[in-house]
């Protein structure tokens, strides 16, 4: 393509991939446009407002220790609201707290002596964790990849301190109970997790989003507009018409990115299900994540414990999480009862089943697929790095990369003078 010629990319999907891609080439100076077939940007990342409660759909985290994120996003204007780094463990038996020591020293003894594991389990997750914190990522990446349990049991952690403490809490964060997921992929994960604060900002996750839009110039996103196939020239919409571009970039969920090319195997993904209610004072009155052992639910948390900036009356929101797609909140109640006690005051807001909430990464799993497909048709999404907003950033940064290469050197001169680094240049962190 000439050097000459001002190009356009169309980008299919206003998602954290589609908007970070969008957004990389309109700093480099390329035009841009952003086709959108919902109401709004952020794809799996949005944020509802119900009868004056902000509601994420589906309980996700914010985590400050992506190097995506912070290379790309504003931390202080989204003003994140920290989670305690650990988490209560809620079995059968009652209540264990399991904090990091060098974040909250004065619950290092209780961590200790929490009923989640013998000493030998809990020296060993600390060798685990000592050794995922000290490597950089680049190790951890070229690891040998093997199912997440079987590389526990390769440290010698029990069965006891899995089933009773590290299933439960990953189970919430891979979406999957059977800790089937690559054991590289847990590595990156577990050294964010460690490292990181974990939290939500303050007007809710949507705000990642908001924040990439709002640096394209107004009318660059087109809602409404699903594109039904990738056609030479631009995109067909579903409904009629045409979207003209010289350069197409796919940023669609991992379903519809497979419906679209022909060439991507959309991954199987797993569902969860956010229930959300609403409490005249919080049942807790601390924002820790409280992991469920028994398997009931997955994990629930005092939103406004952390963010009172998702009530705006001054109650309580709890987010609780499901695996799969549950409709019933009757039995969700009862186990919420036996954890907080009495639930009987408390106002069921919303329920979120969300069948396609992340790809599944089983070993072995690449943690980067090809994002230019041919010269002018490209692909992005969490399904090319890792599930997770780190890797749906950092693919949508590899595709623009990708298409400013193919436009040639003075699309990359202009690439140089933005956040736009070269490959060689990977921060470290997962899906990067």
């Amino acid at each position: 393509m000439s050097s000459e010629r001002k190009a356009t990319v169309l980008v299919v999907g206003a998602g954290l991939a589609g908007l970070a891609c969008a957004v990389h080439l309109h700093e480099a100076g390329v035009a841009v446009r952003v086709l959108e077939a919902s109401d709004g940007v952020g794809g799996r990342v949005r944020t509802d407002v119900v009868d004056g409660f902000r509601l994420d759909r589906g309980f996700q985290v914010f985590n400050t220790a992506y190097p995506e994120v912070r290379r790309v996003l504003d931390l202080k204007a989204l003003d994140v609201r920290p989670f305690a780094s650990g988490m209560l463990v809620q079995g059968e038996r009652g209540r264990s707290r399991v904090m990091l020591p060098w974040r909250h020293p004065r619950h290092a003894l209780s961590a200790l002596l929490a009923d989640v594991g013998s000493l030998r389990d809990k020296a060993a997750l600390a060798l685990l964790t000592a050794r995922d914190l000290a490597l950089p990522a680049s190790r951890l990446r070229r690891g040998r990849d093997r199912r997440t349990e079987d590389e526990l049991r390769a440290w010698h952690v029990s069965p006891r301190m899995i089933d009773g403490l590290l299933r439960p809490f990953l189970a919430g964060q891979l979406l999957e109970g059977d800790l089937e997921t690559s054991s590289r992929v847990f590595h990156l994960f577990w050294r964010c997790f460690t490292r990181g604060t974990i939290g939500v900002p303050a007007f809710g996750m949507g705000e990642m989003p908001r924040q990439l839009a709002d640096r394209l110039p107004p009318g660059t996103v087109t809602f409404g507009a699903r594109a039904a196939r990738v056609a030479g020239g631009g995109v067909e919409l579903d409904g009629g018409g045409t979207a003209e571009g010289d350069l197409v970039v796919v940023a669609a969920d991992p379903g519809s990115a497979g419906g679209l090319l022909g060439e991507v195997e959309a991954p199987a993904m797993r569902a969860v299900t956010t229930f959300y209610h609403a409490a005249p004072r919080s049942p807790l009155r601390e924002p820790v994540l409280v992991v469920d052992a028994t398997g009931a639910i997955t994990d629930t948390i005092v939103l406004t414990d952390a963010a009172p900036t998702y009530a705006a009356d001054g109650r309580a929101l709890i987010a609780t999480s499901v695996l799969g797609l549950v409709t019933d909140e009757r039995p969700v109640r009862e186990r919420l009862t036996e954890i907080y006690g009495d639930t009987s005051s408390w106002q069921h807001l919303a329920t979120y089943p969300i069948p396609s909430a992340l790809p599944a990464m089983p070993p072995p799993h690449p943690l980067r697929s090809p994002v230019r497909l041919r010269a002018g048709l490209y692909v992005c999404g969490d399904h090319r790095d890792t599930g997770s907003q780190q890797g749906a950033l950092v693919s949508g940064r590899r595709a623009a990369e990708a298409v400013l290469a193919d436009l040639g050197s003075p699309a990359r001169r202009r690439a140089g003078r933005s956040a736009v680094p070269s490959v060689r240049e990977r921060p470290e962190g997962t899906g990067s």
